[in-house]
């Protein structure tokens, strides 16, 4: 078995005992367990009751975090004419037809999020076994299948998160830095949880929200009370 660092074991017994804290004691935890030497990512984990492979019970949705994401988000649009040079002129990175689509199977993946106009969905559509599975695939759900380029752009670079439910029934993502300051994180965290808990799927049985716990990149995590990190305490 490997040896724990020192930074390990430290982290180890400032978290020992610690669970189903207030939003803002895990947050001030997590930041003073950030101790890499890079601005680790705090993440979200929320285990729900749902079973996302029958469709009445899948889980997704965008929030758009108060605070930002801290991270420098690309954005690749597939689009023509008018709304090619929209997109150009919002701040996309990528902008392309057929073109971006070779790029694309070629394995030149040079964006985070995805955005394309309806008529470029029988394109994208080629594209579905390289973008699926990298959660990358346009949908208009998630309104990234949108003639309204400029907005999807600005929302994309402004702090919207995507999430969806895995198989287990869990949805993750990042929802700041551990440079940002306490209430930041705390807004975000519940900004997050409230978009989960509004996107309950009405095939969704019992109890929908059954754990929520934060990490950070290098980090453990600790779980967060539910009733607090619903903003109802």
């Amino acid at each position: 078995m490997a040896k724990l660092t020192k930074r390990q074991k430290a982290q180890s017994a400032a978290l020992e005992g610690k669970e189903n804290l207030s939003v803002e004691e895990a947050v001030a935890l997590i930041k003073q367990n950030a101790t890499s030497k890079f601005d680790e990512t705090v993440e979200i984990a929320m285990n729900l009751g749902v079973d996302p492979r029958h469709a009445d019970q899948m889980v997704r949705g965008t929030v758009t975090l108060p605070a930002g994401t801290g991270k420098t988000v690309r954005v690749g649009v597939f689009a023509r004419g008018a709304k090619a040079e929209e997109a150009e002129a919002a701040g996309a990175d990528v902008v392309g037809a057929e073109d971006l689509m070779e790029q694309v199977q070629a394995g030149n993946i040079n964006f985070d999020r995805c955005i394309a106009t309806p008529d470029m969905m029988p394109i994208v559509g080629r594209l579905g076994k390289i973008l699926g599975p990298r959660n990358l695939m346009p949908n208009p759900k998630v309104g990234t299948v949108t003639m309204d380029v400029k907005e999807a752009i600005e929302a994309a670079k402004g702090g919207q998160v995507q999430f969806r439910a895995e198989k287990a029934g869990v949805v993750h993502a990042g929802i700041g830095k551990a440079s940002f300051d306490e209430a930041a994180l705390a807004k975000n965290v519940r900004a997050f949880v409230d978009a989960v808990t509004k996107a309950r799927p009405a095939g969704a049985k019992g109890t929908y929200m059954k754990q929520v716990s934060l990490s950070s990149t290098m980090g453990r995590g600790v779980t967060v009370d539910v009733v607090s990190a619903t903003g109802n305490d």
